[in-house]
């Protein structure tokens, strides 16, 4: 992961690392009562997650419990953003969820990771920022890493595995995802 100012690396046992686990509890605490709800729950979803989130999200955002998230307050959502079941958000670097978003289920948007060498792995969490732009959809399955934006009206195929910016107006697919075709109205 490279270190440019969008990078966050937060070393153990440090405030930095006592606010996040804190931030964990907290997310865990409200993710376990957001988990018990349904589909027909969604009023109660939005309010939840709002508080997750800490601010307010349009009348228009839909999720399907259970979710998942370590942080939950780097995560802000657009209008008309769909969120299908069992997804997972680690947003400590920053998640953005632009306008009409569609994310289908068993989708993971990973913004930390460790480092690769044994010695430094349980030193520090390194974390990148993720922008998913307007009107992309992201199907069954699919992991995006830290670092990453997702173009406006892209798709990213089910299972694939997101490690570089995607283009506008692009599908992608595979591990790592790679283009496959532009795509137009």
């Amino acid at each position: 992961m490279a270190n440019d100012d969008r990078t966050k690396i937060i070393p153990r046992r440090t405030p930095e690392s006592a606010a996040m686990s804190a931030n964990v509890k907290r997310a865990m605490a409200i993710t376990a009562i957001l988990n018990r709800l349904t589909f027909d729950d969604a009023d109660e979803v939005r309010a939840l997650f709002s508080d997750l989130i800490g601010k307010k999200v349009d009348d228009s955002f839909l999720l399907i419990p259970p979710f998942y998230t370590a942080n939950g307050v780097d995560i802000s959502v657009g209008r008309n953003v769909f969120v299908n079941q069992n997804c997972t958000f680690y947003d400590l670097g920053g998640l953005d969820i632009a306008d009409d978003v569609m994310i289908g289920p068993n989708v993971s948007i990973i913004t930390t990771g460790h480092p690769i060498e044994p010695s430094q792995r349980r030193a520090f969490v390194i974390a990148e920022p993720i922008a998913i732009e307007k009107n992309v959809w992201i199907a069954a399955g699919a992991t995006i890493i830290g670092g990453v934006t997702v173009g406006e009206n892209s798709v990213v195929a089910a299972g694939s595995v997101v490690t570089k910016d995607v283009p506008a107006n692009t599908l992608v697919g595979g591990n790592p995802a790679r283009i496959i075709r532009s795509i137009a109205d």
